[in-house]
Order: C-alpha cells, then sequence, then structure tokens
C-alpha cells in the first residue's frame, strides 16, 4: 500500500534517483525552463519550490543546507542570490508545468516546467539564418560530422579486414 507516499521513485534505487532530481534542478536553475515527463516535471516541483522557500533567508546556514542537497555551488548561488530576490513578495507557486503530449517513441506525457516569470525569447530579433557566425559554425560542424564518419567508416573497414 501506498498510504501517504508523496514522491516518486521512477524505478530508481535511492542513489540514481537523488542525481536525477539533482541535475534537474540544476537545468531548470541554470535554464529557467525545461522539457521532461510529467511525473519528473511534478516531482523537480517539489524540490525546486521548498530550495527557493529556503533560499529566501539568505543566511549561511541556508547555503551550507542548499549546498549538502545540491552540490553545485553555481545553482545554489543562483538559488539564493537571483531566484529568491525574484520571487521575495510571491509566497509560494515558482513554477508552472505545460503539458505537451505524447513522445513519440515510448508515449510518455511531456511537458515544460519553467519559472512563472520566464522570459520567452524574442521573435523580433535578428534571425539565426543572416548571422555569419552561425553559419561559419554550421560549416565547421559539418565537416567534423564528415570526419567522424569517415574515420568510423575506415575503423569498420579495418575491424573486417582483419576478421576475415
Amino acid at each position: 500500500m501506498r498510504h501517504r507516499v508523496r514522491k516518486h521513485s521512477f524505478g530508481r534505487k535511492s542513489g540514481p534517483r537523488k542525481a536525477l532530481i539533482r541535475g534537474l534542478v540544476d537545468s531548470l536553475v541554470e535554464r529557467g525552463r525545461i522539457k521532461t515527463t510529467v511525473t519528473k516535471a511534478k516531482e523537480l516541483r517539489r524540490h525546486v519550490e521548498k530550495a527557493i522557500t529556503a533560499g529566501k533567508k539568505g543566511d549561511v546556514s541556508t547555503r551550507r543546507v542548499l549546498l549538502s542537497k545540491y552540490p553545485n555551488q553555481s545553482t545554489v548561488k543562483t538559488l539564493v542570490d537571483d531566484l529568491a530576490v525574484r520571487f521575495k513578495d510571491r509566497p509560494g507557486g515558482y513554477t508552472r508545468i505545460i503539458k505537451l503530449g505524447s513522445r513519440p517513441g515510448d508515449a510518455a506525457e511531456m511537458a515544460f516546467i519553467e519559472f512563472v516569470d520566464y522570459q520567452y525569447p524574442e521573435s523580433g530579433e535578428t534571425t539565426v539564418e543572416g548571422n555569419e557566425d552561425f553559419k561559419s559554425t554550421a560549416r565547421m560542424l559539418a565537416k567534423r560530422r564528415a570526419a567522424k564518419k569517415k574515420n568510423v567508416r575506415k575503423m569498420a573497414n579495418e575491424s573486417r579486414r582483419i576478421n576475415r
């Protein structure tokens, strides 16, 4: 029976589950918006909102507690110095979950989780296609991919030759 059990296990043992939550918290705090499954988003919301509420104190003890839960210095710094200040007048509900529908591969329900004051990118800015740096970077990446393909093909041929 699962009476009064409020956490999701995600079919993982405690260590991998903690690592998953830490990674999701780091990503959300760093980017402001991430795409994940609905169940992971709901579990992530619990952790992030508790961390922001704790970060509102802003003292050394709180930083140490947050560092013990999320051992990433930049994440804790952002939680206490940026997010706690942004949401200081808000009593809770710092995140929102926007459902997206099923993922094609395994039909898992997907969702965006984002902070309520997330700023969407402006559509009136210059397009990526017009940016010369982007074009040169794209060419460079295409060359790397071609070289890697060539290297893989070369290794496969060598392996076949040896196995004959």
